[in-house]
Parts: C-alpha cells; sequence; structure tokens
C-alpha cells in the first residue's frame, strides 16, 4: 500500500478491494491507532456462555465480481461461463449450499428457543462471518446474494429497528471465540464412524458449549485441526441442509421443545 493510501484510513476495520480479470478480491484488515489500545476481540455473547450451541459453517463460496453495472455473488447457475472465462469450476461456487444451511438453523424451534449461541461462517477465502441467531436470512437466494454482497462491502449488516449488528466480520480464527472446555464435534460422510445420531446428542454434556462444524462446499472435507471428533450420522450422504436438520430436532426432542 502507498503512504497516501494509508494516512487517509481511520483507526478500525476496513476492506481493500482489488480487481483481477473481472474477479473481486476482498482483503480484509484492522488499522490500529498507535495512541489507542489493541481493540479486544469480539468474544460478547456466544464466547461468554458456556453452555448452548455454536454452529460453524466451513468452506462457504462466497465470492463477488462485477457483472454488468453492479456486484454479484457468483453461482454456477447465472455465471457458469464467467467462471469458466476466468480459469474456474463452475461446479464449486454453491452459495446456495449456505443459504440452505443457515435458514435450516435460523428457523429451527432450537434456536427460536434461544439455545443456540451463534452462527459462524468460514468461507474459503478465509473471511469469516458471524451471524446472530436473532437475524431472519431472507428466503430467496436473489435477496440472500444481495445481502451478501453488501454485507462484504460494509463489513455488518444492522438490525432495521436498533443498533444491533446482525451480520458481520470478525478477525479469524474462529477458535477465538469458543468457551473455554467448549466440546467440538465435526460432522463428515467421510468420518471413520457413524454414530446413531439420538444416542449420541442424549449423551452431550448439558452443561458445556458444544460446537458443531459443517461443510458449506459441494465436495470436500471439512477442515478438522480445531475438531475435538469427526462423526458421521447416516450410511448416505447428506446434504448439509438435511444433517443440520438432524441435529437441531434430535436436540429438540431432548430439550422437549415442540
Amino acid at each position: 500500500f502507498s503512504g497516501t493510501l494509508w494516512a487517509k484510513c481511520e483507526p478500525g476495520p476496513g476492506v481493500l478491494l482489488i480487481e483481477t480479470g473481472g474477479i473481486i478480491h476482498h482483503y480484509y484488515f484492522f488499522i490500529v491507532d498507535p495512541l489507542m489500545e489493541t481493540p479486544t476481540p469480539d468474544v460478547g455473547g456466544a464466547a461468554q456462555l458456556q453452555d448452548g450451541y455454536i454452529f460453524v459453517l466451513e468452506k462457504a463460496t462466497l465470492e463477488t465480481a462485477k457483472i454488468g453495472k453492479g456486484y454479484q455473488i457468483l453461482n454456477c447457475d447465472d455465471h457458469a461461463n464467467f467462471l469458466r472465462r476466468h480459469g474456474k469450476e463452475p461446479a464449486d461456487f454453491r452459495p446456495d449450499i449456505v443459504h440452505q444451511e443457515l435458514l435450516a438453523i435460523l428457523d429451527s424451534p432450537l434456536n427460536k428457543a434461544g439455545r443456540v449461541n451463534a452462527v459462524y461462517v468460514h468461507t474459503q477465502k478465509n473471511v469469516l462471518i458471524k451471524v446472530s441467531p436473532q437475524t431472519r436470512i431472507p428466503r430467496t437466494f436473489k435477496r440472500f446474494c444481495g445481502l451478501m454482497v453488501q454485507l462484504l462491502q460494509k463489513l455488518s449488516i444492522r438490525a432495521a429497528n436498533g443498533p444491533e449488528k446482525l451480520l458481520k466480520v470478525v478477525k479469524g480464527p474462529v477458535t477465538k471465540y469458543f468457551p473455554a472446555g467448549a466440546r467440538r464435534v465435526g460432522f463428515s460422510f467421510s468420518a471413520p464412524e457413524v454414530k446413531d445420531l439420538k444416542s449420541y446428542i442424549n449423551e452431550l454434556p448439558t452443561d458445556t458449549c458444544v460446537i458443531f462444524t459443517l461443510g458449506a462446499m459441494s465436495h470436500g472435507m471439512i477442515e478438522s485441526s480445531y475438531i475435538d471428533e469427526l462423526i458421521s450420522v447416516s450410511h448416505y450422504p447428506l446434504s448439509g441442509a438435511c444433517c443440520i436438520a438432524r441435529i437441531t430436532n434430535c436436540l429438540e426432542n431432548k430439550f422437549r421443545i415442540l
């Protein structure tokens, strides 16, 4: 960066957009004023609660590009030719997966009963997004993509009737927002062991926060470096939204949430 660019930047979070061949690359940074203390991590809420549940959606594809006069979230249906021209595989661009998964979590009775502490989306471009459990995700995919473009440009989305930030880009890694002693469970069809989910959920402690990590990509495995246990819940491959629905349903039965 040039000295002029830095001179015009104020302390706080920022985003640098660089266009390469029509693809917009987002570079997130945090500028610290030397006269100020280093900002404390965003640990409010979920990281202070010692019970409840946190969902982490890994490897989501939320990549923007300038199409026509505006920016759009790239997806395999609408931008296949554009992606091929830029040497990318269209099948890898599935933002609809994270849309379906967020709807499955946030619309669940488990969340509406206050049992979900937070949801984190970690993209393949290493952008970490915190989603408040109070967020109402747009029902249509087109509106969801519009919201994600706005979020990636502004770094946060506030509630219409208050100052609360419902969605915001936060500093990684995601593990810094996990409560101490939390149980970290990952889900993958490729896991070495298939568990009976109902029995497994019933055996989970109720006085400790549990982290559920699932993939938000079309194929591949989630990053398991911070996971205590990687399990499969079916002999058949399931979509992320289907797996989440099974998890929330078992927890709702456990706590008698109707």
